[in-house]
């Protein structure tokens, strides 16, 4: 039987395991080593606090998300299979390592979470078009 996600140790467990996944994945390896050209030694212990606050409420993340990405996506631009992708393999992770009500809430907000990072882009792209036309 598998343990729920009760501590920052399961956290930490969980991102490394499905960055690990990342950095090799056909769909989004490239957006992480290449273009965003990520310092793991930095990243990591940024999504360790981002997941343990998004699950414990712990007040250990203060990033904003929505700017990264927004920034993220003006390098290269991201799309709905990004965004699924990712889910697919967070889900996968969890579901690979972890199970109870911890393991189903950190699913659900982080498919929640995508999502609102997919309107975001998809906001800044139509007024990013919309003042284009304008000009």
């Amino acid at each position: 039987m598998k343990s729920d996600i009760d501590s920052r140790k399961e956290i930490i467990l969980l991102v490394d395991r499905f960055y690990t996944k990342i950095k090799v994945d056909f769909t989004l390896g490239y957006i992480f080593n290449e273009v965003a050209n990520v310092n793991w030694g930095k990243h990591l212990p940024i999504m360790y606090d981002f997941w343990e606050n998004t699950l414990f409420y712990t007040g250990s993340y203060s990033g904003n998300p929505i700017n990264l990405h927004t920034h993220l996506h003006h390098l290269t631009p991201l799309n709905n299979t990004h965004f699924d992708q990712w889910n697919k393999l967070f889900v996968e992770t969890v579901d690979e390592n972890f199970e109870g009500p911890n393991a189903a809430l950190i699913k659900q907000r982080a498919i929640s979470i995508s999502m609102v990072l997919a309107q975001k882009i998809a906001q800044a792209k139509s007024m990013s078009n919309y003042k284009e036309t304008k000009n």
